[in-house]
């Protein structure tokens, strides 16, 4: 019992110094001593909750609950996990249950109505929604042309043609530097360009990286701009010699996520072949009302590009094969066998991904130690091993795998016998984790070379700063 309450300490530390999966290994190791300790179970839910890992922090809440039914805190995070994952009903549930075991609980309450508010819009959205509304685009009725720029707006501007120039996006990252935003005008516009780029594309693009050549793979960066410039630093501009593949996830959690997937479109502008991009959970508009970007291009912008931004969204393609050898996909692989890349490509993608199939698990599987398939930790996806990612290699005479969606220690994470790369570009994640950020580059050989980088000084705005509800101190 001690060794127990030694590991929980422990585990406790870990979660306040923000270590949430070193405390859910230490969390794991005092539940191998005591199983049944309600208390262990929910402190790793909340764990699991932090880390986005909703589907053990259901299981771990829940298990929590069986064992007591009276723990309070299993309630709140085990709705908390419902809430994050669009699942109004169930966490409603869960909520209306702590209202009515403690009626005083000020935040309980909070919850409960906030829940009542999701699901009463959520059923509101599926009752008006039909397949002829879903057709409808923000972009078939914007007049960009007609949208005045003022006299006195101090910030970049296009010329009369609204060609993307160089000038134009290095006038537009200093402007960012500065705290300012650029005209919305010039936000539409370069909007409406990059549609016409990605429209175009398949759901998975091939990128040929030729001999004397090379390419640039990043992973997730999540709003952070001042980081995202710092690899601009480190390992130069896009353009068309230096070309990048962005893997997913631009925006949320960070509060500069405005300013970084407009310089990323802006460079896929004025480099069509300078840079790639590919779609990742975060770029959906339940986690994008969840956790910030919604509320952020609102606050600087407005309702109107916010929701151009959603349909944007949906023309990103999957993923991509750089010179047949190596597949990149934000999420992972698959809950079947047999999956080929050319399949893959005649996804109809321009939707909000579905809960399970091709399409989400590409956004959302992530690999495991264990061989086969799992349960995802998330509650969406699949856990998949060694086993499932050689055989998909080998179905589509591949050589490596690369996906995102994991903050790793030093940026990066080499798995499955050297088949499978994870990347992670957002260092000190949401100010807090200490990570470090990574990117990859890849020549002609396709040989992964890694550089790992920290976190540099941005302004005082704090990550989440556009989140509303109170859901935000349990994410």
């Amino acid at each position: 019992m001690e060794e127990a309450d030694a590991l929980k300490a422990a585990a406790n530390e870990l979660f306040k110094e923000h270590k949430y999966a070193k405390a859910v290994v230490t969390y794991s190791k005092a539940l191998e001593l005591t199983p049944a300790n309600a208390i262990l179970l929910a402190n790793r839910a909340f764990a699991h909750l932090k880390l986005e890992n909703y589907g053990s922090a259901i299981e771990d809440s829940s298990k929590a609950i069986e064992l007591d039914a009276s723990y309070i805190k299993a309630y709140y995070r085990r709705g908390s996990s419902h809430f994050a994952m669009g699942r109004f009903s169930e966490a409603l549930r869960d909520f209306r249950k702590v209202v009515k075991m403690q009626p005083k609980d000020r935040d309980g309450r909070l919850k409960f109505k906030e829940c009542e508010g999701a699901l009463r819009k959520q059923r509101f959205e599926e009752a008006i929604t039909t397949p002829e509304v879903a057709m409808v685009k923000v972009s078939d009725s914007l007049d960009v042309k007609a949208m005045i720029v003022d006299d006195d707006y101090d910030g970049p501007r296009l010329e009369d043609d609204c060609i993307i120039t160089r000038e134009f996006v290095t006038n537009m990252v200093l402007h960012f530097k500065q705290c300012h935003t650029i005209h919305p005008r010039y936000a539409f516009e370069i909007l409406m360009q990059t549609k016409a780029i990605l429209e175009e594309l398949p759901s998975v693009i091939d990128v040929d990286v030729p001999e004397g050549r090379h390419i640039t793979v990043c992973g997730d960066v999540h709003g952070q701009f001042f980081d995202l410039c710092n690899i601009f630093e480190i390992n130069g501009d896009p353009s068309d010699e230096n070309p990048y593949l962005f893997n997913g996830d631009f925006v949320d959690r960070g509060s500069f996520s405005v300013e970084v997937i407009l310089t990323l479109f802006a460079y896929k502008c004025l480099h069509p072949q300078g840079i790639y991009l590919s779609r990742g959970n975060h770029e959906t508009a339940a986690m994008n009302k969840m956790y910030g970007f919604d509320g952020e291009v609102k606050a600087k912008y407005s309702v109107k590009l916010a929701d151009l931004f959603q349909e944007i969204f949906r023309y990103l393609p999957l993923g991509c094969v750089l010179n047949k050898k190596v597949f990149i996909v934000h999420g992972g692989l698959f809950a079947k066998d047999g999956v080929k890349v050319e399949d893959l490509k005649k996804i109809d993608r321009f939707r909000e991904p579905p809960e399970e199939g091709p399409f989400c698990e590409m956004l959302w599987s992530d690999p495991c130690a264990e061989l086969g398939r799992h349960p995802s930790k998330r509650g969406v996806g699949v856990a998949f091993g060694a086993d499932i990612t050689k055989r998909f290699l080998a179905d589509n005479n591949l050589e490596l795998v690369v996906r995102s969606h994991e903050v790793k220690d030093e940026g990066f994470e080499v798995d499955h016998d050297g088949c499978l790369i994870t990347v992670f570009s957002a260092p000190n994640y949401c100010d807090q984790m200490g990570n470090k950020g990574a990117f990859i580059r890849f020549e002609h050989d396709m040989v992964p070379h890694f550089t790992s980088f920290s976190a540099v000084p941005h302004p005082p705005v704090r990550p989440m700063q556009y989140c509303s509800g109170s859901f935000m101190n349990m994410l």
